[in-house]
């Protein structure tokens, strides 16, 4: 497990305490910390009322009391009827529970029991999918218990996490995770991975020295560790600072532990349902008092206005959406895309700016030697030899500089070379010796920091020539190694110096009058895929951008390796010091923002947000949650911090922006078929309503019985449920597509009434062709009174459900339909099907239970052609449409 998933898992109960102004006090917080890294160390210690042999039990526990245990503020969890309240409190839930009510004080059970289960089915889904993930993390949780060791009264001991306080003396050695932030005290070779903090690939050397100015930024304190950073090698002491929400890390989890907001995908449903809540009561009002005016009936006039209001209601949207979601969920997971929360998948392929760091990403997440080079840049192989055999002999522990030049390249040198003595690293000289002899002559090789080497060099060499090193000269070499920096690698020198081989033991005193022989240039390299996956997002439409807190010289190069033009880079240093516009200005200039705090990160992502974009971000870090916590689509890696995958609603299981472009695609292909649904539900229950209130003013009687609405409602949404296995077209696939209110409502007015066309054709065919007008006639008998009125009533449901449903393959598609592009063979299934259906229906023997009479065999002549010409118009208005508004 990454080595701060211990600590996040145990840093997550409830909060410690009611937390206090977060700014405010995190402001203060980094004030002291300041304040006591600028102080030596003695006095530190004192400022904290602390001492060298720690603190006394009575003092831990009034510390205790005053500051509270040394735990972050985790989420807020819910119980089950909680979450499942919330669930229930969204528009399009409440709208059908209102309906479902309704339906079952007026005693329309069949109503309620359709609605009901709807509503049930969708919240249940949703509930029961996101639930296993959230079970996952909190078994994970129990099985942690992470703990720390402090200097009490003289004596070291291990304490859990929580009882850190502020004064206590931390040991720190190899592996150790760091409780709190703290001053480094005390230090022998002590290097810090601050990568889930900073983004930085690469280990942190630090020492107990007082710090320089006062207005740095805290994480580059050279004498100051923070929680949940680890001691990669060496070991030490630190003076506890700041603990729980008082930390770095604090001010991120009170971020974290606050509510998601709403996503594109939120706020598109919402809106749309509003719009239909809007039509609904507009047309079922009208309907209402027409009927009741003109046929003297109010019961009735109130029953059919309330099939007409089932009629409008979506009630299959919650079932579509769930289902499409379900289905995108398990293609995405062949393509090693987890969906943690399944509504994050329309946003997914909503996405138009993809945000992301650099380390593992762009890059391998590993450091490897890229050149080594003599003074002048030329590549040497005397360089990685000399290089190779320092890292070989020494006996201390090899950080990951030592580890990639024995990887590089395998060397057998015990052959040719014997190990004599070995000057150990340490953080003063910032260098570390080993002698060896070859060829009866002793040779000290010394590699570190350049500026350190460059102090003990008289000489250097280029090929075989040596040359002294003069100042001029000294300035005019620095300038190569000052190049290979500002290309982004991590530098450091290789000097030698040869020495008669009766000399058997050195010291740091004889690291005087080397030859500088050259640089060894360290990176983490791109991936080999990146630059081919930042060409596919940037040809599907999406923009990438680059957060990271790593150095701007280091991503600068990575972005130019891998294809991502860099026309303008800004710090968060920078970042910090424009205005609203022009921080504006830089979001629309920028791809690449380096140095960034986590803080940053998220204000990034919130303006970009409020700017109109669909916003995902990829992170694994800690120093990523609060720009998890804020994105439409937070994205993580199954390698991350735990903290970090909380917060995530996608788990992608290779970390690579080539699986984030099929898993957009996967999305847009989920929202796509989402989109069908409401935009033929809302067409053509818009034309059905637009139709029945005309129908209801001139009709002798009501256009069609409640039962016979309710019937040709439910067919219908059968008849979509082949809508998740749908094929998409692939011109819809090429960019980021949204929530749209306003082009469905276009839609809805401009597609709705060319069904109410045929539909009043139908409703003249039947009054004049079939004599349905004879109804209540003089001389037309109470029996021919009531066939009149089911004979139209049945005419008019089969022509309603013929057309509503044939129009699903003209409107899926903005090709020719059948010829261009074809619908799903579940799809065409399902469609056929229902078709099927409704010519059967009058004849079956469900017929006198529904109010249907069999239809004359001439009525079948005119439906053809009505279907035909219902078709091509549709087909036509809808590729005028498509020209005008897009789509």
């Amino acid at each position: 497990m990454p080595f701060f998933a211990k600590l996040a898992e145990k840093l997550t109960p409830p909060a410690r305490r009611k937390a206090r102004s977060a700014p405010l006090k995190n402001e203060a917080a980094a004030g002291r910390l300041r304040e006591i890294c600028a102080a030596a160390e003695s006095e530190a210690i004192a400022r904290l009322g602390s001492r060298a042999a720690g603190l006394s039990a009575d003092e831990v526990g009034e510390r205790l009391k005053e500051y509270g245990p040394n735990t972050l503020a985790g989420p807020k969890k819910h119980r089950v009827l909680a979450d499942l309240f919330e669930r229930l409190v969204n528009p399009l839930v409440i709208q059908l529970l209102v309906i479902c009510t309704i339906s079952f004080l007026m005693g329309d059970l069949k109503s309620t029991a359709v609605v009901g289960s709807m509503i049930l089915l969708s919240v249940m889904l949703a509930y029961v999918q996101e639930r296993r993930s959230g079970r996952a993390a909190e078994e994970l949780q129990s099985l942690i218990r992470a703990s720390a060791v402090v200097v009490r009264t003289g004596r070291e001991i291990e304490i859990p996490l929580a009882e850190i306080v502020p004064g206590d003396i931390i040991v720190l050695a190899a592996g150790s995770i760091i409780p709190a932030d703290a001053r480094i005290v005390q230090a022998k070779d002590l290097f810090v991975s601050q990568s889930a903090l900073t983004g930085e690939s690469l280990p942190t050397e630090k020492g107990s020295a007082a710090a320089g100015p006062l207005a740095v930024d805290p994480l580059d304190l050279p004498n100051a560790v923070f929680q949940g950073s680890t001691v990669v090698s060496g070991s030490g002491r630190a003076l506890a600072i700041n603990t729980g929400l008082d930390t770095f890390l604090g001010e991120i989890s009170v971020h974290l532990s606050a509510r998601k907001e709403d996503t594109s995908f939120d706020r598109g449903v919402r809106s749309f349902v509003w719009l239909m809540i809007r039509f609904m009561v507009v047309l079922v009002a009208a309907v209402f008092l027409i009927v009741g005016l003109t046929k003297h009936d109010w019961i009735s006039a109130l029953l059919f206005g309330l099939a007409v209001a089932v009629g409008l209601t979506p009630e299959m949207l919650p079932m579509i959406i769930t289902v499409c979601l379900s289905k995108g969920a398990m293609a995405m997971s062949r393509k090693k895309v987890i969906v943690k929360k399944l509504k994050s998948i329309q946003n997914f392929g909503a996405i138009d700016i993809l945000c992301t760091d650099k380390t593992g990403t762009l890059t391998q997440d590993r450091v490897i030697l890229e050149r080594y080079v003599d003074v002048t840049s030329r590549d040497s192989e005397d360089v990685l030899r000399y290089a190779y055999m320092n890292s070989y002999y020494q006996t201390g522990l090899r950080n990951l500089l030592d580890n990639a030049i024995l990887a590089h390249e395998e060397l057998d040198v015990e052959k040719t070379a014997r190990k004599v003595d070995e000057i150990p690293f340490d953080f003063n000289r910032k260098r570390m010796s080993v002698a060896i002899d070859f060829e009866d002559t002793h040779v000290l090789i010394c590699k570190g920091a350049v500026e350190e080497i460059y102090a003990v060099c008289d000489r250097y060499q280029i090929d075989d020539e040596i040359f002294p090193l003069i100042d001029m000269i000294k300035a005019d070499l620095m300038e190569e190694y000052r190049d290979l920096s500002g290309q982004g690698y991590r530098v450091i020198a290789v000097a030698y110096r040869e020495y008669p081989n009766d000399k058997e033991v050195f010291a740091a005193a004889d690291e005087t009058g080397l030859v500088l022989l050259g640089y060894l240039a360290f990176l983490d390299p791109p991936k080999d895929s990146a630059a081919k996956a930042i060409a596919a997002l940037r040809a599907s439409g999406v923009r990438a951008m680059i957060l990271t807190g790593d150095n701007d010289l280091v991503t600068r190069k990575i972005c130019r390796d891998v294809g991502l033009e860099v026309n303008r880079l800004v710090t968060g240093r920078e970042l910090a010091g424009l205005d609203a516009a022009g921080f504006d200005r830089a979001l629309a200039e920028a791809e690449v923002f380096a140095h960034l705090s986590p803080m940053q990160k998220e204000k990034i992502i919130r303006r970009l947000r409020e700017l109109g974009h669909v916003v995902g971000f990829l992170g694994d870090g800690i120093n990523d949650a609060p720009a998890l916590k804020a994105a439409d689509v937070a994205i993580s890696v199954a390698t991350a911090m735990d903290v970090a995958k909380e917060s995530a609603d996608i788990i992608l299981l290779e970390k690579s922006l080539l699986v984030l472009e099929d898993g957009i695609i996967e999305g847009r292909k989920v929202f796509a078929n989402i989109v069908k649904y409401v935009k033929m539900g809302a067409s053509s229950n818009f034309g059905n309503m637009f139709s029945v209130v005309g129908g209801s003013y001139f009709l002798p009687f009501l256009p069609m019985a409640p039962i016979q609405v309710l019937t040709n409602n439910l067919l219908y949404d059968i008849s979509q449920t082949g809508i998740p296995t749908d094929n998409v077209d692939a011109e819809f696939l090429e960019k980021p597509r949204r929530w749209d209110v306003g082009y469905i409502k276009k839609f809805m007015l401009f597609i709705g009434p060319m069904s109410s066309i045929f539909d009043y054709a139908t409703f003249f065919l039947m009054l004049y062709f079939f004599k349905c007008a004879l109804f209540g006639k003089p001389g037309t008998s109470a029996a021919m009174n009531l066939y009149y009125e089911s004979l139209f009533h049945t005419g008019w449901f089969v022509e309603s459900l013929l057309t509503q449903t044939l129009i699903v393959h003209i409107i899926r598609t903005n090709k020719v339909p059948f010829f261009q592009s074809r619908a799903s063979g579940l799809m065409t299934l399902s469609t056929l099907s229902i078709m099927a259906a409704a010519v059967f229906l009058p004849y079956s023997p469900l017929a006198p239970f529904l109010g249907f009479v069999p239809l004359p065999p001439i009525y079948w002549a005119w439906i053809a052609g009505f279907l035909l010409a219902y078709g091509v118009l549709t087909h036509r208005v809808k590729r005028w449409f498509t020209k005008k508004f897009g789509g």
